[in-house]
Formats: C-alpha cells, sequence, structure tokens
C-alpha cells in the first residue's frame, strides 16, 4: 500500500466565460460528456486504485449515472463540493484511503498517459510535483494604472497544469492549516508551497488545455477528431 495511488477530480465549478447555461465540465465533446473523458483517462492507468469526483450538489445523481453507465468502476466516491475549489478539493482528500493523491481539473481531458505517468515518477522522487509547460509569450507585470512595471525572464516562468501529486497526508495538512489561516490559494501547490513542500516540475504539453471558453471547445472538438483520424 506503500504507493498506492488516489486522484481526486474537481468538477464542482460552473464558469461563466463559456457563455452556456450548462456547466462547461458536462458539454459534450463527441457525444460523450468533458468530465467521462477526463475520467476515463485516470480510470484505464493501471495504477491507480481508486477515484473521487467532487461536483456541485445538484449534479451529483447524473454523474453516479454517467459512471454507471460508461463503467468507471474506479470512482469510490461522487461527492458534492463546496463554494471554492479548495473547499471541493478538501473533501475529496478526506474520502480517499491511498498513499499518493493527484488532483486533476474535470475539464482537462487531453492530459496523457505518460504526463500521468511521469508526474507521479517524479513525486515519488521528490515528495510532490506538478505538471507544467514552459511559457512561450513575453510576460508583463503591469500596475494599477496600466502601465508595464517589470518584464520577468520567461526561461523562470512555467503556465501550472494538473494532475498535482503529492502525499496525501502532508497535503491534507497543508489544506487544514491554510483552512486555520484563512488562505485562499488557486491551486493546490500553492497550498502545499506554504507549508514548507518542495514542489517540482514536470514539463507536460500545450495540448493539455482546461476547457473554460468557446474557443477552448473549438480547439478540443479539433483535438479529438484529429486524433481520432490518427488511429484509423
Amino acid at each position: 500500500m506503500s504507493n498506492s495511488v488516489g486522484v481526486v477530480i474537481v468538477a464542482a465549478g460552473k464558469g461563466t466565460r463559456m457563455g452556456t447555461a450548462e456547466s462547461k465540465q458536462y458539454l459534450l465533446l463527441q457525444d460523450k460528456p468533458i468530465l467521462v473523458h477526463t475520467l476515463e483517462v485516470f480510470q484505464r492507468q493501471a495504477f491507480i486504485s481508486e477515484i473521487v469526483l467532487v461536483t456541485g450538489e445538484e449534479d451529483v445523481p447524473r454523474c453516479r449515472e454517467w459512471i454507471e453507465a460508461y463503467g468507471l468502476d474506479k470512482v469510490k466516491a461522487v461527492l458534492p463540493g463546496g463554494t471554492e475549489r479548495q473547499h471541493s478539493v478538501r473533501r475529496g482528500l478526506e474520502a480517499l484511503n491511498t498513499t499518493w493523491v493527484m488532483v486533476h481539473d474535470g475539464v482537462r481531458p487531453f492530459v496523457q498517459d505518460r504526463e500521468i505517468h511521469a508526474c507521479f515518477e517524479r513525486a515519488k522522487e521528490v515528495g510532490a510535483s506538478v505538471l507544467a509547460a514552459p511559457v512561450k509569450d513575453t510576460i508583463k507585470q503591469v500596475d494599477g494604472g496600466g502601465f508595464v512595471v517589470h518584464t520577468p525572464d520567461r526561461r523562470s516562468l512555467w503556465a501550472i497544469q494538473t494532475p498535482q501529486t503529492f502525499r496525501l497526508s502532508a497535503l491534507l495538512a497543508a489544506y487544514e492549516a491554510a483552512e486555520r489561516e484563512g488562505f485562499l490559494g488557486t491551486d493546490d501547490s500553492s497550498l502545499a508551497e506554504r507549508a514548507g513542500i518542495k514542489v517540482s516540475v514536470v514539463e507536460g504539453s500545450y495540448a493539455n488545455i482546461k476547457i473554460t471558453t468557446p474557443e477552448d471547445l473549438v480547439f478540443a472538438e479539433f483535438t479529438v477528431r484529429t486524433r481520432g483520424e490518427s488511429q484509423t
């Protein structure tokens, strides 16, 4: 059990940037909800033993139906999320019974098997890891008046993705500390970092997008179609 791995899939957000009545994670991609595509990626990883899905309270019943319909038998629980992503993740963490945990966004269906494996292997080596991609664009730091105040060295900048991998006990402790101190982070790594955990970056793909806008959905449909054509 020392290397047992669980996954928390976070899909409790509403998301307004997509401009649709339906939440982005439930939009169809080739006649299948985006969330199901994501779950299937982790379902097929032999080294992963259990998955917890955290979603909106009103969406729990239909998610359970999809899990049954698509044979996602590694999903051990479907839980209602909290008001913030951080609260949702913590509920998922508390439902796992593994040594390691990978936290992943429900709207990142294009993460590759090799990236998931690399993320876990790196975490086993150093304690914690996050998938990320080097920033391609020049980034400017801008003040409140809209003026550039700094141009950071692009070579030191990475766009952070998921999965993010940690020892479950260490990440839970980081979440508990953040709650005690009223800290709200933007991702799991930010909570781990402030708890003193060193987090290593694992280079991922630019294709591992988080589907949040109509433009992302167009790219997602193109990606699914071209992958399908390459396998025929």
